[in-house]
């Protein structure tokens, strides 16, 4: 891990520790630094808002799990890997994804998901035909909602659980171009 990371890292952990005593929407950038350590123009050299950190933070989720699906994992796996995470960090995500800033996770959450799975299918079939793009973000807007609902009521789910729920719930179109993932 670079300096850059470590530092990031600090800072991720601090509003984590942050998490547990009060909200996101209620945390400030002045609560994070003085936890951490470190100063606010430190801060502000990595981040835009402490939702710039928790986006930042989600990133590394989704290059540690759902990004993988078609390279090292397939689309269940990916996805228990997204769940398992979100569970290991469960006060942290419950946290975040009951944040109503326009910069939430669960904006960032959607937007990583969609441009996700629409470079997949653009690769398989070149420019994406208006219905399929209406079932894609129809399906995204789904995940999420049903991702944030299990993440805010307890994760009561488990990871393989939330996995096989959210193929199912693949529209048929998208199962086609989407199961050999």
């Amino acid at each position: 891990m670079n300096e850059h990371d470590s530092t990031r890292y600090l800072f991720a952990q601090s509003i984590k520790d942050l998490m547990t005593k009060q909200s996101l929407d209620k945390m400030t950038v002045t609560d994070i630094v003085k936890h951490s350590g470190m100063t606010r123009q430190t801060f502000y050299r990595y981040f835009k808002d402490k939702y710039d950190l928790v986006n930042w933070y989600f990133e590394k989720l989704a290059d540690k799990s759902f990004r993988q699906i078609g390279n090292s994992s397939t689309l269940r796996e990916g996805l228990i890997k997204k769940f398992t995470f979100l569970l290991n960090d469960k006060i942290f995500f419950m946290q975040a994804f009951q944040s109503k800033d326009y910069n939430n996770v669960e904006n960032y959450d959607y937007q990583c998901i969609l441009e996700f799975y629409q470079n997949i299918i653009y690769k398989k079939i070149g420019n994406i035909p208006t219905d399929i793009m209406f079932l894609l973000e129809m399906y995204c807007h789904g995940s999420i909602t049903m991702t944030v609902e299990w993440a805010i009521s307890g994760m009561n789910k488990t990871p393989e659980e939330m996995a096989d729920l959210l193929i199912q719930a693949l529209p048929p179109k998208l199962e086609q171009l989407l199961s050999d993932l």
